[in-house]
């Protein structure tokens, strides 16, 4: 019996990798931008919705729907916790500046940092 496996020699390999990242990278790029793009018409309709429900003193009715039913909540959105933030909250705990300076420096200095190789893109400036 003889085997018929084709070997691809790593540089052709190599070209076609390089093709199908960038393919895959266009695509993405295309449903990226479409994303966006549906997100902004989402988040202006909720606001229209919302708007809508709460003039007419309707927040807690439910409105049904061909698969199940809308209705409209609050939602509360924290902040990110910046070193900023941590270090304003830790100065009005701590009286002594410098305890609060060598905190947030010694949570800087010992963050987890993770390193891996990943490929970026750049577009061509047209003529």
């Amino acid at each position: 019996m003889e085997n018929n496996i084709i070997q691809i020699d790593p540089k052709t390999q190599f070209i076609e990798n390089i093709k199908k990242w960038v393919l895959i990278d266009s695509q993405l790029k295309i449903v990226n931008e479409k994303t966006k793009k549906m997100r902004e018409i989402k988040h202006e309709s909720t606001s229209q919705i919302c708007k809508y429900m709460e003039d007419n003193n309707l927040k807690n009715n439910k409105i049904g729907i061909s698969d199940g039913e809308l209705r409209i909540f609050d939602k509360k959105d924290y902040s990110p916790l910046t070193y900023n933030y941590i270090s304003k909250c830790l100065g009005e705990l701590i009286t002594d500046k410098s305890q609060v300076e060598y905190i947030i420096q010694y949570l800087k200095d010992n963050r987890e940092i993770t390193s891996s190789l990943d490929i970026r893109r750049t577009y061509s400036k047209p003529i």
